[in-house]
C-alpha cells in the first residue's frame, strides 16, 4: 500500500471569523449544514464509509508476554548511577538532575536559595513586555517551606533520592497539593486539590521541589499551546512563537531554566509536540505503564503521562520513578519490571532503526534535513537502518481524532450546560463538533486502533524503533488575532500533529529528542516510537542523538546554580 496521509486544508479562522463560526455549529438552524462540511474536510465522511472487520479494541494495553520487552528492573542504586553521570552534549550545557545533585552535595548552594531564586524568576518571567506564562500558579510559602525541609535533609546528609531538592513543575491536568486543577480553564479546580496524583505524589516523596503549575492548552484539544484565559506560553528560544501543546508551560519551563523536569500528559503529541518546539526531551511511555490516578480525566484509552526534561538522563531518571504499577489504577497492573537498562551506552550497535522513507520526509524542507542528518549520525553509531511499511497512516489519523474529540466531549459534558460558553472559542468549536459524532464512529475508531496495532506489531517484527521527524514545521509564531479566543487552523494542525497521533492510538512508547535547528534558530525535534513496554531503546537514542545534536541556549533562560 502506498503512503496515503493526507494534508488538512481549511481556511484559518481567529477573531471575528471564529466566532461566526462557533455561532453557526451551536445553531440548531445552521449547525448541521456547516458540520458536513467540516467533517468532510477532516475525513470523517470518508471515515463512515470505510469497512473494517476487526473487532473494536478500547485500550491500547499490551500484554507484556507476547512481544519482546526490557527485563531488567531499576533499583534506586541504577537510578543514581544514572544521575552522578554527566550527561555529554554539544553546545549550550542545561542544568540537569546531575548539576543540582553535585551542587547540594558539594554545599555551593541550597534548596533554599534555589527556591529563592526560582521565585523571582518566575515573577521576572511573567512580567516581562513578552511574559513567559510557563507557571500560572505559585504559592511561595508551599515551595519555601518544600525547599527548608529539603535543606534540612542535606545539612543532615539524608536527602530522600538523587531528586531532593530537584524542581519540577507539573502540568496543571495533575492533581497537586495545595493546588486547583484546572486542566487550562476558568471553571474547573474550584477547590484545592487534597492528594497528589500518584506521579506527583511519587516525586514528593522522592523529594523533588514541586514549583506549582504549568500552563495547557485548554483541557490539551490543541496542539499550539495557547491558552487565551492564562496567557499565550511562549517559546523560551523565540517568545513572538507558540510553545507547542498541550503540555505548553511544562516545555516552556524546562527549556527556560525554571527546572530540568516537569510533568506533561499526552493524549495527541502533547509531551513531544511541545518537547520539539522547546528543544528539550519528552517522553512519553507505553500506555498504561505510568498511573493516571489524579490526571483530570480527559480521553481515558489515549492518556499518557510521562517526564518533558532537559536531557534524556533526566527523562530516564523522572521516568524511572514515576512508572510502575499503582494500586489504585487497575490499568497500570501486569506491566513489565520499570527499566532504563543501557541509557549510558554511547553508540547504537546491534539497533535497527525502521524508516518508513515518505512519511519520514513529509515534512519541511529545514525538518527533513536536520532529521535526515541525524539519521546518518546514527549510522556513524552503528545503527542499521530498516525500509519498513506502514500502511493506514491516513485511517490511523481520523481514528485518532475520532477517538480523542469523542472522549473529550463526554468528559466536558457534565459542564456544557454551566460553563460551555466559558470556553475558549477555538475549544467551542472542537466541542460542537465532537458532540455530533455518533457511537458508530467511535467503534468504527476503536476497529480501526486494533488494526493499527497489528500493523505496528508486524513493522516491530524487523526493527527496535521506528524513527520520524517529531512534527512537520518548527514553532508557528503567535498570531495577535488569537490572543483573546484562539484559532483554528486545519492545515497547521495537521503539519504539527503528522508524525505523533499513531502512539497515542496504538499505546506505544514515543519519545522526542532535539536533532538541530532549522535555519532561523528554531529547534528541529526528531521522534523516535517503541515497542510497547521497551522505553530504554529509546532512551538510549535520544541520549546518543546528544552527542551529535549541538544545543543553543534559549532567548529567556534562567540560571538557578550560579
Amino acid at each position: 500500500m502506498s503512503y496515503d496521509l493526507k494534508p488538512l486544508h481549511a481556511p484559518r479562522l481567529a477573531g471575528g471569523s471564529l466566532r461566526l463560526v462557533v455561532w453557526l455549529l451551536e445553531s440548531r438552524v445552521f449547525g448541521g449544514l456547516l458540520r458536513s462540511v467540516l467533517y468532510r474536510k477532516v475525513g470523517i465522511t470518508s471515515f463512515r464509509g470505510k469497512l473494517v472487520d476487526e473487532p473494536p479494541t478500547l485500550r491500547p494495553f499490551v500484554d507484556p508476554d507476547q512481544i519482546q520487552c526490557a527485563v531488567v528492573s531499576v533499583s534506586a542504586a541504577s537510578i543514581e548511577t544514572v544521575a552522578l553521570t554527566p550527561t555529554r552534549r554539544r553546545g549550550f550545557q542545561p542544568p540537569t538532575i546531575h548539576d543540582f545533585l553535585h551542587a547540594y552535595r558539594n554545599g555551593t548552594t541550597d534548596p533554599e536559595q534555589v527556591a529563592h531564586k526560582l521565585i523571582d524568576a518566575i515573577s521576572d518571567s511573567n512580567s516581562s513586555k513578552l511574559p513567559l506564562r510557563a507557571i500560572i500558579q505559585l504559592d511561595p510559602g508551599d515551595l519555601m517551606r518544600q525547599a527548608r525541609e529539603s535543606a534540612l535533609r542535606w545539612r543532615s546528609g539524608s536527602p530522600l533520592s538523587v531528586m531532593d531538592g530537584v524542581p519540577v513543575a507539573v502540568k496543571d491536568e495533575l492533581d497537586q497539593v495545595p493546588y486547583p486543577t484546572r486542566a487550562g480553564t476558568t471553571f474547573l479546580g474550584e477547590s484545592i486539590a487534597t492528594r497528589d496524583a500518584t506521579a506527583v505524589a511519587r516525586l514528593r516523596a522522592a523529594g523533588a521541589l514541586l514549583i506549582g503549575k504549568a500552563n495547557m492548552h485548554e483541557i490539551g484539544i490543541g496542539v499550539t499551546g495557547h491558552n487565551p484565559h492564562h496567557g499565550a506560553a511562549r517559546n523560551p528560544h523565540d517568545p513572538s512563537r507558540h510553545t507547542g501543546g498541550s503540555s505548553s508551560g511544562s516545555a516552556a519551563a524546562v527549556a527556560a531554566g525554571l527546572c530540568p523536569v516537569a510533568l506533561g500528559a499526552d493524549g495527541g503529541g502533547s509531551i513531544r509536540i511541545p518537547a520539539a518546539f522547546c528543544g528539550v526531551v519528552g517522553l512519553k511511555p507505553t500506555f498504561g505503564r505510568v498511573s493516571e490516578q489524579g490526571a483530570f480525566p480527559l480521553c481515558w484509552s489515549l492518556a499518557h503521562i510521562g517526564p518533558i526534561a532537559s536531557t534524556a538522563r533526566d527523562a530516564a531518571i523522572t521516568y524511572a520513578l514515576i512508572a510502575g504499577q499503582d494500586p489504585a489504577a487497575p490499568g497500570t497492573r501486569g506491566q513489565p519490571p520499570v527499566s532504563i537498562d543501557g541509557i549510558d551506552r554511547c553508540d547504537l550497535k546491534g539497533v535497527r532503526l525502521g524508516v518508513f522513507d515518505p512519511w519520514f520526509r513529509d515534512a519541511s524542507p529545514e525538518v527533513s534535513e536536520c532529521c535526515s542528518r541525524m539519521l546518518e549520525r546514527f549510522q556513524e553509531a552503528g545503527a542499521e537502518i530498516v525500509p519498513v511499511v506502514i500502511d493506514d497512516l491516513e485511517f490511523i489519523r481520523v481514528a485518532h481524532l475520532v477517538s480523542i474529540v469523542s472522549e473529550m466531549a463526554q468528559s466536558m459534558s457534565r459542564y456544557h450546560k454551566d460553563h460551555g460558553k466559558d470556553f475558549s472559542h477555538d475549544t467551542r468549536m472542537n466541542l460542537a463538533l465532537a458532540r455530533h459524532l455518533t457511537s458508530s464512529d467511535y467503534i468504527q475508531a476503536q476497529r480501526v486502533r486494533t488494526r493499527a496495532m497489528a500493523i505496528f506489531r508486524r513493522a516491530f517484527e524487523n526493527v527496535d524503533a521506528i524513527l520520524t521527524p517529531t512534527t512537520g514545521c518548527t514553532a508557528p509564531r503567535i498570531q495577535s488575532d488569537a490572543m483573546r479566543g484562539g484559532e483554528s487552523d486545519l492545515a497547521l494542525l495537521s503539519e504539527i500533529m503528522r508524525f505523533v497521533v499513531a502512539g497515542n492510538l496504538t499505546g506505544l512508547p514515543a519519545i522526542s529528542f532535539p536533532a538541530g535547528h532549522d535555519p532561523a534558530g528554531l529547534p528541529v525535534g526528531m521522534q523516535a516510537i517503541g515497542r510497547w513496554w521497551d522505553e530504554p531503546v529509546l532512551l538510549r537514542i535520544a541520549a546518543v542523538a546528544e552527542h551529535f545534536a549541538e544545543r543553543r541556549k534559549p532567548a529567556i533562560h534562567y540560571s538557578l546554580l550560579d
